[in-house]
């Protein structure tokens, strides 16, 4: 799976919460799942551009 997330980034936007390191895989999953669904949601309406309604 490529690394979707910057753990960094991630952090950063937690603020002081701490992160757990299997957290980071299960949110690039997620991403990931994300991603296809909005692909193959524009593939359907005949598109190559992946827009924001896609999500």
């Amino acid at each position: 799976m490529a690394d979707l997330i910057v753990k960094a980034a991630v952090k950063d936007a937690l603020g002081e919460m701490n992160v757990s390191s299997d957290f980071y895989d299960a949110l690039d999953a997620e991403v990931q799942d994300l991603l296809d669904d909005t692909g193959r949601r524009a593939q359907e309406n005949g598109r190559k551009t992946v827009q924001p309604r896609d999500l």
